[in-house]
């Protein structure tokens, strides 16, 4: 909905050799050839020229733009990435186009037929006015309207979906696990409540939407028959579009709300999870090097950056959360954050304040005392007076060494990753909406099942929400 620059979508095309080890046959050979006798030797002779020639008088006349007949490489992956945003310059400085503009009434969505452009989209259908409204209105076609074949025209057939689950590969899977989400919970809606963009109609378009799923579970789940159960869940999708198609998606879950208003206990959930896995893939002895946050006794990787009053888009965000998660300094929460913060977190945890904030973040580190925390995308949009919103993909591996709310400790290494809205006013941050894999996590530390030789966390694709969710 990322989910980076990347590379060229066209494989290299082979080196063309066409008649580079052929034969020259000059003219007066060939005239030679032709006045000569019956004898076996000189007719094989000459039927050599001739066909010599005939390929020379082929490649005499082949088109300049041969190279499109030439054999294609084998990609060495199945998708090669977009490119990342890292010129500030792709970030909007304004809110002109933004959910409050471009989502000022339902009806909105249900229009039809072309629409004036607010902003340059080469390639993009013609009823899509901005970046925004592409988001919003694919959103609505695929999830509320059920027409699901929009996503034949949306998706490219080699998209990327990474979800709290594990990795999906290919249009057709996609379709596949929103057929299967639909079917959970028929009359599901989704609300937005965040549209974050940056790029532009030649670099593309990366956007991360903020939304909410709303409806009754009246079919099956991979847990279980229906409940009849009303669910309302949180969802972080950031994708990269360029010309009508996403081609690349990290999309995250509030998979432990979801199961909690199902009715499931989440610790029997992960454990049943976990015991529901191939033996072989948990049957392998785990290893892990730890996290590389320090350098042999040395400080974390990166200096530490002192805080500074003046607020710098990416400087400051990414100075202040190094300095938190990596350097286990804390007070910079009373420094970067707003005393009136509200957290709205993971399992719908929402807290309000710096105080209960700071209790958060020190179970996360008590519970993983190794963890390295690492931002693998950021991107922003605003202005000092407006005010600023951003949106972070972010990473934690550590190991499950201490005591909190997971459990008791594992000694298992851990992947949690996920995505953060942050609402910055005056300098300080004031919101944050933070979504991550806790479920997965859950999964990751739960107890193997009897019998079982213990083995490393292993994420297998279930069927979760994908598709502009």
């Amino acid at each position: 909905m990322s989910d980076a620059p990347r590379t060229s979508e066209h494989a290299a095309a082979a080196p063309d050799k066409k008649g580079d080890d052929a034969p020259t046959t000059s003219s007066a050979d060939k005239g030679q050839a032709s006045e000569t006798s019956a004898a076996p030797s000189k007719r094989a002779k000459e039927a050599e020229s001739s066909v010599t020639t005939s390929k020379q008088d082929r490649a005499e006349q082949a088109p300049a733009d041969q190279e499109s007949e030439r054999p294609l490489e084998m990609r060495t992956s199945p998708l090669p990435p977009p490119p990342e945003p890292t010129d500030r310059r792709y970030m909007p400085d304004s809110f002109d186009i933004s959910l409050a503009t471009s989502y000022p009434a339902d009806i909105r969505l249900v229009e039809t037929g072309p629409r004036e452009r607010r902003q340059p989209m080469a390639g993009f259908e013609d009823t899509f006015t901005d970046i925004v409204d592409f988001i919003l209105r694919a959103t609505h076609r695929i999830w509320d309207e059920k027409a699901i074949g929009y996503l034949y025209e949306h998706y490219r057939s080699n998209t990327r979906v990474i979800d709290d689950a594990g990795v999906v590969y290919g249009r057709d899977q996609v379709i596949a696990n929103s057929v299967q989400m639909m079917a959970a919970f028929p009359d599901c809606r989704f609300f937005a409540d965040e549209v974050l963009w940056c790029g532009d109609e030649d670099q593309g378009f990366w956007v991360s939407h903020r939304a909410t799923m709303v409806g009754h579970n009246k079919g099956w789940t991979k847990w279980g028959p229906p409940t009849g159960r009303r669910v309302a869940i949180t969802c972080i999708a950031n994708t990269y579009s360029h010309r009508n198609q996403i081609s690349d998606e990290y999309v995250v879950y509030n998979t432990g709300s979801l199961l909690k208003q199902l009715g499931y206990d989440l610790m029997e959930a992960a454990a049943v999870e976990r015991a529901s896995r191939p033996k072989q893939e948990t049957a392998i002895t785990p290893t892990s090097g730890g996290a590389q946050r320090l350098h042999g006794q040395g400080r974390p990787t990166r200096p530490y950056v002192a805080f500074s009053p003046d607020f710098d888009e990416s400087r400051s965000l990414r100075a202040t959360l190094d300095a938190i998660w990596n350097w286990r300094m804390l007070d910079r929460v009373d420094q970067a954050f707003s005393g009136s913060l509200r957290f709205n977190g993971p399992t719908d945890r929402v807290i309000f304040g710096l105080g209960d904030y700071k209790a958060y973040l020190l179970g996360i580190l008590a519970m993983f005392p190794d963890l390295t925390y690492e931002i693998e995308d950021l991107q922003w949009m605003g202005n000092d007076d407006e005010g600023y919103t951003a949106a972070v993909r972010w990473k934690i591996l550590g190991t499950h060494l201490g005591h909190g709310p997971y459990g008791a400790p594992t000694g298992r290494p851990v992947h949690m990753w996920g995505m953060s809205h942050l609402r910055v006013q005056d300098g300080l941050i004031v919101e944050e909406w933070t979504q991550s894999n806790e479920f997965e996590v859950l999964v990751q530390i739960a107890p193997d099942p009897v019998g079982t030789p213990s083995g490393p966390p292993v994420v297998s694709p279930g069927p979760e929400m994908t598709g502009l969710g």
